[in-house]
C-alpha cells in the first residue's frame, strides 16, 4: 500500500470554535432567559468564556476523561459547556431533564459524573435524586436568583458566574487527539436501562461537517438557527457545533418552549432554520392558525425524533408556506442519518406526490451507509416495498455502548449497528420507517404498521395526536388499538367516524380493533410517544 503524503491534522472540536471565532467573531448567540429577557453576545465572547470555563473545570479538579454533567435548557451557558468540557479534555455529559428519577440517578452514577452544571430553574428536578448521587463532587448553578439558593444536593455548591469571573481567559486546549472522548449521551431508556453513546472528537467533527452539507441541513452564514430539540437530546442534533462552524446565528429558547413563545422568537429573531420533534411543530401549527405571525423567514422547518404526519407537512406548506424538512437519526448516530429533500427528478411530480416524498425519512447523507435485512440477516432490495430491519454504519455511528454491563445484540458481526427500525427504501434511496421492531402489530401472521395508522389518524381534523399499540387477541394473536387525543375534548370524533375515515385508506384487517380517548399521550424524555406506558395501561 502506498501511503499518502498529507498532514496529520487532528479533527477536534476546539478547531470548530477556533474557526468560528476567527471568521465570524461578531455573529450572535441569543438566549431567552428564565425571566423572559433576551441575553445576547457574539462568537468572540463565547470564545473567551469557553477558555475561562476550561480554567474553571481544572480548578474544580476535572482531569482529562472525566465526565462533566449538564442539567439545563437550551441556553448560552449550555453552549459554553459543549465546547468547554471537551476543550479541557473532559467529556460533556448531557442529562435528560425529563427522565424518571431512578433513570436519572442511574445515568449519573453509571457515567460517574464528577461535576454537574445545573440550571437553577431545574433544581427541584435534580434534587429528587440528591440522596442517590453521592459520587458527584461539585454542583455549579446558573440562572439562579442574585442571593443564591439553598439546596440539598451533595458535594460542594458553586455559582457559575462567580467562578467564571475569577477565572483567566487564557488557556491552551487540553486535547490529545481526535480519538479522545468528548461527549456522552444516553438513550431515553424506554426498555431496560438507558445506554450510553460515547462520542469522540473525530466523530463529532465529521458529524458537524456532514450535517452542513448542502444535501443535508446545509447551514450557512446567512442562517439563524433555533434548536428547539433539547441540548440534552443527542447534542441538539449537533446544531450548536454546526452553527459555530459556519457562522450561523443561534436563537435559543431557554425554558420558553410553549408554542406562542417559539412563534415570537421565530418572528423577532428572523429564524431561518428551526429544528424539533413533531409534537413541538404540531403545537406551533395550531398556535399559528389561531394567532398569525410573520414566519416567512423560515427556509427549513427540520423535524425528527419520530415521523411527522404527512397531513401536518401538507398543512405547514399549503397553509403557512413553510418548507418542512424531514430528518432521521439516533443518539447512537450523533445523531443525523437521513434527510428528505426533493431531488431533481421529483420536481415534475404533482404537489400531492411531492408531499408523499417529503413524508419519508429521506436519503442517507454522505458519511452514512444503510442496508435493510430480514430476520435471517439476509440483505433485502431497495424497491420501496420490501420491509426489513435498518442497519447503519459510518464515522459518527457507535461501535459499542459505553460501559455496558449486560449482553447486547445491537451490533452485527460484520460491524453494522442494528437500529431496531423496520423500514423500506426506494430505488433512489429514500427511506421510510414503517415501525420499530417492538411496536409492529402482528395480526394473523401479517405485519401492521402502527406508524402508518398513526399518521393517517392524525390527518383527521378532529384528531390532535394518535398512538397505536398491539393488544393480545385470541384469534389473530395481536390487533391494533388506537389511543386518541381529540383536537377538541368537548367534541371528540366517534369510533365509527374514525373507522370510516380509515376504511378507504388501508386494508380492512389493518383497521383498529378499538379506540380509546384520553387527554394526553404519555411521552418519553425525548418527546416520542411512550408506548411502553400505553401497553401497561391498556394490556388488552
Amino acid at each position: 500500500m502506498l501511503t499518502g503524503l498529507m498532514m496529520d491534522y487532528q479533527l477536534t472540536i476546539d478547531r470548530v470554535l477556533e474557526h468560528g471565532n476567527r471568521l465570524y467573531p461578531h455573529k450572535k448567540i441569543k438566549t431567552k432567559l428564565p425571566d423572559g429577557t433576551l441575553h445576547e453576545y457574539c462568537f468572540h465572547d463565547l470564545y473567551g468564556r469557553v477558555k475561562r470555563l476550561c480554567n474553571v473545570l481544572e480548578r474544580l479538579g476535572v482531569e482529562p476523561g472525566d465526565r462533566v454533567g449538564t442539567f439545563a435548557w437550551n441556553n448560552f451557558q449550555h453552549v459554553e459547556l459543549y465546547f468547554g468540557a471537551p476543550g479541557a479534555g473532559a467529556v460533556v455529559h448531557t442529562l435528560n431533564i425529563r427522565l424518571f428519577p431512578d433513570q436519572l440517578a442511574y445515568i449519573i452514577n453509571h457515567a460517574e459524573d464528577k461535576v454537574i452544571f445545573v440550571d437553577a430553574t431545574l433544581l427541584p428536578l435534580i434534587e429528587t435524586v440528591a440522596d442517590k448521587i453521592g459520587g458527584v463532587e461539585h454542583f455549579v448553578l446558573f440562572n439562579g436568583p442574585p442571593g443564591g439558593v439553598e439546596t440539598n444536593l451533595p458535594g460542594q455548591i458553586h455559582d457559575y458566574e462567580q467562578l467564571m469571573t475569577a477565572a483567566n481567559d487564557e488557556y491552551s486546549w487540553r486535547v490529545e487527539g481526535e480519538n479522545q472522548a468528548m461527549g456522552l449521551c444516553y438513550t431515553s431508556g424506554t426498555t431496560g436501562h438507558p445506554k450510553g453513546s460515547l462520542y469522540s472528537h473525530r466523530s463529532m467533527y465529521l458529524h458537524t461537517v456532514g450535517s452542513c452539507q448542502a444535501a443535508a441541513i446545509g447551514l450557512t452564514e446567512n442562517d439563524v438557527v433555533m434548536p428547539v430539540v433539547p441540548q440534552f437530546h443527542a447534542m441538539a442534533w449537533g446544531l450548536p457545533y454546526a452553527a459555530i462552524n459556519v457562522g450561523a446565528g443561534l436563537a435559543l429558547p431557554g425554558p420558553h418552549m410553549q408554542p406562542a413563545a417559539l412563534a415570537e422568537l421565530i418572528e423577532t429573531e428572523r429564524v431561518t432554520v428551526a429544528a424539533g420533534v413533531p409534537t413541538i411543530w404540531n403545537g406551533l401549527y395550531h398556535e399559528l392558525k389561531e394567532n398569525r405571525r410573520d414566519i416567512s423567514c423560515i427556509r427549513a422547518l427540520v423535524v425528527g425524533g419520530s415521523a411527522m404526519p404527512r397531513s401536518l407537512i401538507e398543512a405547514y406548506e399549503k397553509e403557512l408556506d413553510v418548507n418542512v424538512v424531514h430528518a432521521w437519526g439516533m443518539t447512537e448516530m450523533s445523531p443525523l442519518g437521513t434527510v428528505s429533500k426533493l431531488l431533481s427528478h421529483h420536481q415534475e411530480l404533482p404537489q400531492a406526490q411531492k408531499w408523499d416524498v417529503k413524508a419519508r425519512q429521506g436519503y442517507p447523507i454522505s458519511g452514512v451507509d444503510m442496508r435493510i435485512v430480514n430476520e435471517e440477516g439476509n440483505e433485502l432490495p431497495w424497491d420501496g416495498t420490501t420491509m426489513g430491519e435498518l442497519q447503519v454504519r459510518g464515522p459518527w455511528v457507535v461501535r459499542e455502548y459505553y460501559k455496558l454491563d449486560e449482553g447486547e445484540d445491537s451490533f452485527t458481526a460484520d460491524g453494522w449497528f442494528r437500529t431496531g427500525d423496520v423500514v423500506t427504501i426506494t430505488e433512489d434511496g429514500f427511506m421510510t420507517i414503517t415501525d420499530r421492531t417492538k411496536d409492529l402489530v402482528k395480526s394473523g401472521g401479517e405485519w401492521i404498521s402502527s406508524v402508518e395508522l398513526e399518521n393517517l389518524l392524525m390527518g383527521h381534523t378532529q384528531v390532535l395526536e394518535a398512538a397505536v399499540i398491539a393488544v393480545p387477541d385470541d384469534r389473530w394473536q395481536e390487533r391494533p388499538l388506537a389511543v386518541i387525543v381529540p383536537t377538541d375534548a368537548s367534541d371528540p370524533p366517534s369510533a365509527d367516524q374514525l373507522q370510516g375515515f380509515l376504511e378507504p385508506q388501508v386494508a380492512r384487517w389493518w383497521l383498529p380493533e378499538g379506540y380509546v380517548f384520553i387527554d394526553e399521550i404519555p411521552k418519553t424524555g425525548t418527546g416520542k410517544f411512550d408506548k411502553k406506558v400505553l401497553r401497561e395501561r391498556y394490556p388488552g
